[in-house]
């Protein structure tokens, strides 16, 4: 007949072993998970400060060259896709700097004429947050297990994200910059709401148009430019 102490010491030494095993497959994964989160945060190539300095002027140029080609399309462009762009790929601080000189040179420089200076200050403001809000997309993003971007960023969890991002950011920009730009006028409700239906139409498109492209460009964008960038 077995020894009952026997067996019920097997069983503890078992039980241990199989503790064991899970905690170091549980450990396993976890570093697995921190060392995909640190490859994401780091490239050689931004850890150069002239380069970083190199990429702030190339994001900002190419923010301004896309907002001019496009500008005779009422309300269509990815002059904010693009700031938003820039703080993703590097960090808030950079992204804010992009969007405050690409936002400067464009509206100041604007083919159909500058700014009044309430509107202008505002859209200054703007899209440097836009671009400060690009890298702090990216620092919450870091820490979900569904973020990796050297595989693929077109799953629903990262879309919804993005889209939900372009449409709030379009939405507050239309509204705002609706109200400032009718200092210049009037400052009352009523002329407000006037200027901001008279031009729904507008508007509206300008919030699908941004709202598609943080959805199905932004993605494909943020793929290309990490992998560049290994």
């Amino acid at each position: 007949m077995p020894n009952k102490e026997g067996i019920k010491i097997k069983m503890i030494i078992d039980s241990k072993v199989s503790k064991e095993h899970g905690k170091s497959h549980i450990s396993f994964e976890n570093n697995s998970e921190s060392e995909e989160i640190e490859r994401v945060n780091q490239s050689v190539w931004l850890e150069r400060k002239s380069f970083r300095i190199a990429l702030i002027g190339t994001f900002s140029a190419l923010a301004v060259v896309l907002g001019y080609m496009l500008a005779y399309i009422p309300n269509i462009e990815i002059f904010t896709l693009m700031i938003f762009l820039a703080g993703f790929v590097m960090n808030k601080k950079e992204g804010a700097i992009v969007g405050l000189l690409s936002s400067t040179i464009f509206t100041f420089f604007n083919p159909f004429g500058p700014s009044p200076p309430p509107l202008f200050f505002y859209q200054l403001t703007h899209y440097s947050l836009t671009g400060a809000l690009g890298g702090l997309t990216r620092d919450y993003l870091c820490n979900k297990k569904y973020f990796k971007p050297r595989e693929d960023l077109y799953i629903f969890q990262i879309m919804l994200i993005f889209g939900v991002l372009g449409a709030s950011i379009t939405f507050i920009y239309d509204i705002l910059s609706t109200l400032f730009g009718g200092f210049i006028v009037s400052i009352t409700i009523e002329y407000f709401i006037a200027s901001y239906l008279s031009g729904i139409i507008f508007t509206t498109i300008h919030l699908v148009g941004n709202t598609l492209g943080f959805i199905f460009l932004l993605p494909g964008l943020i793929q290309l430019i990490i992998k560049l960038l290994d």
